[in-house]
């Protein structure tokens, strides 16, 4: 598993050159870092390993979600040097830990043993934790680290106490023992309420209702870079792990707890549109967003008997792509104004067209507009769950995604038809770079969806 091992080793390094003072060379050597890792990672493609005795696979589920997540945390990390420019003496720290969460997300992505799905959980959720709250002199920032430890321990628990009660119903951690478990039939009741367990622990993670209220407090409180890692990589980090647990081993269960999953599902997709309705805060509206988006993947994991698989991971790459390009531009107007709310973006067309019209596409992808990848994604959701039989989620999925649209359209009428003040919005470079390169790939993959939707 050399992608981890690299990725650990980077991370390691940049404490490193904390310590002889390199910080300016930090940034490229991560960047470098990671390209290689990318590259060591497909590597690996067409090719089904073991490692550590077993407890983790690597195959191309999980090359492709590993190289999708090493994409975004360099997209993140190119951002980072100008975000920091006026805390350099921590960004060694900060940069440190952004680099062990993607270490968490990448063992979540190729688990094939309980502990092990547990270590890459903790080792992403307590990296988060910490930079959730690493503004330390903002209330908002200590607030939503508290507030994001305080429930994500309590999933925590959930997550091993189920894990313990599947173990003890069929004496191994390992997923193909548990499946074989499950395939030979009399099943104990210890391991239904095991598998609920970890389904409520599964929940929170992915922000579904009803265990989605730390969201938006969290996403509000952490500095905006932080929550454009979250809401990207740690999202797809999640389902990424709850795809694979429930596709290996809980399957043939499936059953026993799909009406759970669709009454989860469904009130995940409308409490997420319409609260986002109502919200000013710019953060706040993406933190509901992203719950209801949350829905529309859940609404694929419903429907996995039919291999759902390639189409999870290319709505979570248009997605992912949106959401740091909106987040890019949103991070410019929010140092300039000195403000996140949504009328923070008033006459953004006239003080800065371009940011505008960056902001107007990334909106329009994440409310699945063609031809943006944001509107494949939806499609190729809706159709797996409409082969599968889930034809009244689907309907009612699609509903949301109609009223998804006037929250989208709040910023873009805000930028567009409200006046604008004096206060001059732009960026660094990197900005610009990584904002064409979100644009550009959200177009591609909406004309070219072939790319991405035949890996599996």
């Amino acid at each position: 598993m050399n992608t981890l091992i690299y990725t650990s080793i980077l991370g390691l390094l940049c404490m490193v050159v904390e310590i002889f003072d390199f910080r300016k060379i930090l940034v490229p050597m991560i960047i470098l870092g990671l390209a290689t890792i990318f590259y060591i990672n497909i590597e690996d493609w067409n090719h089904v390993q073991f490692f550590y005795n077993n407890m983790l696979r690597a195959d191309n589920y999980s090359v492709a979600f590993s190289g999708l997540a090493i994409v975004i945390s360099a997209f993140v990390f190119v951002l980072s040097s100008d975000f920091y420019k006026d805390d350099s003496k921590h960004i060694s720290d900060y940069l440190a830990i952004l680099v062990f969460v993607l270490c968490g997300a990448l063992i979540m992505f190729s688990f094939w043993n309980m502990a092990m799905l547990f270590l890459g959980i903790e080792i992403l959720s307590i990296s988060l934790y910490i930079m959730a709250g690493s503004k330390r002199f903002d209330v908002r920032s200590n607030e939503a680290g508290f507030k994001y430890f305080l429930m994500g321990s309590f999933a925590s628990g959930f997550l091993l106490f189920g894990i313990a009660l599947i173990y003890g119903a069929t004496r191994s951690f390992h997923l193909a023992n548990i499946a074989a478990y499950v395939a030979a039939g009399n099943i104990s009741p210890i391991f239904y309420v095991g598998m609920t367990m970890m389904l409520v622990a599964m929940l929170f993670k992915v922000a579904a209702v009803p265990f989605h209220f730390w969201s938006p407090d969290v996403y509000e409180g952490a500095p905006a870079l932080v929550t454009t890692l979250m809401s990207t990589l740690v999202k797809i980090a999640a389902f990424g792990a709850f795809y694979r647990l429930f596709y290996v081993c809980f399957l043939d269960t499936l059953g026993s707890i799909n009406l759970i999953l669709a009454i989860v599902t469904a009130a995940t997709i409308i409490l997420g549109n319409l609260t986002a309705l109502s919200q000013i805060n710019f953060k706040r509206l993406l933190a509901y967003s992203g719950i209801s988006h949350a829905g529309y993947l859940l609404l694929a994991l419903i429907s996995m008997k039919g291999g759902t698989a390639n189409a999870i991971f290319y709505y979570s790459s248009g997605y992912a792509i949106a959401t740091i390009g909106a987040f890019a531009v949103a991070i410019l107007v929010f140092k300039a104004m000195k403000n996140e709310n949504i009328d923070a973006f008033n006459g953004l067309g006239k003080k800065n067209p371009l940011l505008a019209a960056a902001l107007t596409m990334s909106m329009l992808s994440l409310a699945g507009i063609p031809p943006f990848a944001g509107f494949l994604g939806k499609y190729y959701i809706f159709s797996e769950a409409i082969k599968n039989g889930q034809i009244a989620l689907t309907f009612i999925a699609v509903l949301n995604s109609i009223i998804g649209v006037y929250y989208y359209f709040k910023v873009i009428l805000a930028m567009y038809t409200k006046p604008a003040d004096e206060t001059e919005v732009s960026g660094n470079v990197s900005y610009y770079v990584i904002i064409s390169v979100c644009l550009l790939l959200s177009v591609l993959l909406g004309i070219f969806p072939g790319v991405l939707m035949h890996l599996f």
